[in-house]
């Protein structure tokens, strides 16, 4: 009879949270429609996973407000904020009711809200939902694009960065 493995002792979420804080990501608003009403929230856990077929994924909290919508829809959109969206930024980290009062927005060709202004939008037709006990990795093919010549937005350690005022090395 083999020994049983040891369980894994807890990492402190302190230390996690300092690993993370080393990573630097771009910011993007991730939406849809939620009947006549837009839906989005902040989301730093973006990635492409292939070009051919075009992928992505995105992870959202299931406890955001955005995620009964998210859950329910065909198509979300992601905008990858410009370095001169920080308060765009601000308003889609908060859970204020109505995120897009203020901003000027149109419907991407599958009806998914894309900001105007950002460094790029796609609009993602959601393939797969897996579920990440206290997040849902949405998984999708890109069936419609654009960008700007524009910088990203940057965010590093809580702070916000334009790539411009980094150094290349």
């Amino acid at each position: 009879m083999s020994a049983r493995p040891t369980p894994a002792t807890e990492v402190d979420p302190a230390v996690v949270r300092e690993v993370h804080r080393r990573f630097v990501t771009g910011v993007t608003v991730v939406t849809t429609m939620d009947g006549g009403t837009p839906r989005g929230l902040a989301v730093n856990a973006f990635c492409s996973v292939s070009l051919e077929p075009p992928l992505v994924l995105v992870c959202v909290q299931t406890s955001s407000s955005t995620y009964p919508a998210l859950l329910r829809s065909e198509h979300l959109g992601i905008n990858i904020l410009a370095a001169d969206q920080v308060d765009v930024a601000g308003v889609f980290a908060t859970k204020a009711a109505d995120k897009f009062a203020e901003l000027s927005w149109s419907p991407g060709p599958h009806g998914s809200p894309l900001l105007d202004g950002a460094a790029a939008r796609v609009e993602v037709e959601i393939g797969e939902r897996l579920r990440a006990r206290t997040h849902t990795v949405f998984l999708g093919r890109i069936v419609e694009a654009d960008h700007r010549d524009v910088d990203p937005l940057v965010y590093r350690a809580g702070q916000f960065f334009s790539p411009s005022d980094m150094t290349a090395l």
